[in-house]
């Protein structure tokens, strides 16, 4: 039985383990939302939310305080990348300085197609996803029933060319 036991180890040693959430905290802080497994995902949860209630009490006083130069020393123990522990103090911290908690939300994806692993997407609170526009900020097409199969591709690769020389003749 595994009680009063805290965390998951990740099938990992305890270096690796911390190695492995500061990385994903890092990659988390600078694109906002990440995918990885549920059980990473999990514990990623706390251990970002400590690094975002820590830079926000070290803001709490005033940047140029003694307080913010200690919180600012505790977050550089966990983020090597010193971009992302400016934009955590610059733009994460001020963002979520009224509410008390509750930054990062997971959202279950699915299981991974090769090994059949639970895959979750963890996001901070405040930056959800929109399906209809993708990385570039394009907008995404309506997938319909008539799309299925290869005349149904070819149908929607004729309406995306046919668009781009409706573009082009009217420049």
């Amino acid at each position: 039985m595994r009680h009063r036991i805290a965390h998951r180890k990740l099938g990992r040693t305890t270096e690796h383990r911390l190695a492995t959430l500061r990385n994903q905290a890092q990659m988390l802080l600078r694109h906002e939302r990440i995918d990885t497994t549920l059980a990473k995902a999990k514990e990623l949860r706390p251990f970002v939310e400590r690094l975002i209630t820590v830079a926000k009490r070290g803001l709490a006083d005033g940047a140029d305080t003694t307080r913010a130069l200690h919180a600012r020393r505790l977050v550089a123990r966990d983020l090597a990348d010193k971009k992302v522990a400016s934009k955590l103090f610059d733009t994460i911290a001020p963002r979520f300085a009224e509410r008390p908690g509750g930054y990062t939300r997971v959202l279950h994806l699915g299981r991974r197609k090769s090994d059949s692993a639970e895959i979750a997407q963890i996001e901070f609170v405040g930056s959800e996803f929109d399906p209809s526009t993708d990385k570039s900020g394009n907008v995404v097409e309506e997938k319909t029933a008539t799309q299925k199969g290869v005349g149904g591709r070819l149908r929607a690769v004729a309406k995306r060319i046919g668009s781009q020389t409706d573009r082009e003749e009217a420049k």
